[in-house]
C-alpha cells in the first residue's frame, strides 16, 4: 500500500517527465511496495459507428502496439528514472476505446503457510484445469476475491487514508 504522499509525488513526477502527446488526460496510477503500474489513455483509431465489436477491438489492439513499439525506448529510460528515485519496478499499459492492455507487470512471490483444507482448494483448481499450478490457483482465488469484494477493499483503503491523514497531522516526532 502506498501513501497518499507517494502517490501525490509520483503523479506530479509524471506530470513534469511523460511527453504530453502521449496520453489523453491523467494517468491511472497504481502502487504497493513493489511496483508502479502506470495507464495511460491514448486515442482510440477513428471508425464508423456501424463497425463490429471484433473489428473495433482488432482496430484497438493495433493502435495499442504502435504505441508500444514507438515509445519503447522512451518509456524504458523514463521507468528507469522513477525506479531509481522509487526503489520499486515500473509498468506500463494503455487504455484504447474499450481496450486495456498492461505491457510489462512484476510477478511478485509471495510467501504463504496453508492448512490441508486451504491446499485442496488449490490443487482443486488445479486438477479441474481452471489453473495451471497452486501458484496460479491462489492468484484466481484472490482476483476472484478482489472481484466480489471490491466495496468492502475501497471502504478499507479509505479508512486507512484517513488514519494516514491523521497521523500527518499529529505532532512532529523527528528530533531536532
Amino acid at each position: 500500500m502506498s501513501t497518499q504522499t507517494e502517490q501525490e509525488k509520483v503523479r506530479g513526477w509524471l506530470t513534469g517527465r511523460l511527453p504530453g502527446d502521449w496520453f489523453e488526460g491523467e494517468t491511472e496510477l497504481s502502487i504497493d511496495r513493489d511496483e508502479i503500474l502506470i495507464v495511460g489513455r491514448i486515442p482510440a483509431p477513428e471508425q464508423s459507428k456501424d463497425v463490429s465489436d471484433a473489428e473495433r477491438s482488432a482496430a484497438e489492439a493495433g493502435r495499442v502496439k504502435q504505441f508500444r513499439e514507438d515509445t519503447r525506448d522512451h518509456r524504458i529510460e523514463i521507468a528507469r528514472e522513477l525506479e531509481h528515485a522509487t526503489r520499486r519496478k515500473v509498468a506500463w499499459g494503455v487504455r484504447c476505446g474499450e481496450t486495456r492492455t498492461i505491457f510489462t507487470s512484476l510477478s511478485a512471490p509471495v510467501m504463504t503457510r496453508l492448512r490441508q483444507p486451504e491446499r485442496q482448494v488449490l490443487d482443486t483448481l488445479v486438477d479441474a484445469g481452471v489453473a495451471r499450478s497452486r501458484s496460479d490457483a491462489l492468484g484466481w482465488c484472490v482476483k476472484l476475491v478482489a472481484q466480489h469484494s471490491e466495496t468492502w477493499l475501497t471502504d478499507l483503503r479509505e479508512a486507512m487514508r484517513k488514519v494516514e491523514n491523521v497521523r500527518a497531522t499529529g505532532p512532529d516526532t523527528t528530533d531536532d
